[in-house]
């Protein structure tokens, strides 16, 4: 049953769910229960049942097949620290480029906006 604590229901049940899948309670290829029991387990509707099943897909913890149920997936091969460090670093490249390329822009439409909208003498 979900509680009065001011977060969402469906959040609520996410983690449940989450935290059952991190500890082993429900194992990859393993099914959820469905929604219906879902619903009378935590005392909501479907669409909060629905709402919380598709955080889990968005995280990608579980997948669902068509008229045979959602599934918890595998988890995805852990990688290394070395490739984590890399992958990290080329993110803040590109991002400090992409934080320049603003900066460049931003003066070229102070510069623009100054000689359009000059003050008449």
């Amino acid at each position: 049953m979900v509680e009065k604590t001011g977060q969402p229901a469906y959040l609520q049940i996410v983690d449940e769910l989450r935290g059952q899948i991190r500890t082993g309670s429900l194992t990859p290829g393993m099914a959820l229960p469905s929604i219906a029991q879902l619903g009378e387990r935590f005392d909501v509707s479907a669409s909060v049942v629905k709402a919380a099943i598709s955080v889990l897909r968005t995280e990608g913890l579980v997948i669902g097949q068509q008229g045979k149920g959602v599934f918890v997936r595998q988890p995805p091969a852990e990688t290394s620290k070395l490739e984590a460090t890399d992958a990290t670093a080329e993110i803040l490249d590109q991002l400090a480029q992409t934080r320049q390329s603003l900066k460049e822009l931003g003066d070229r439409l102070v510069a623009l906006e100054a000689a359009v909208f000059a003050e008449p003498k």
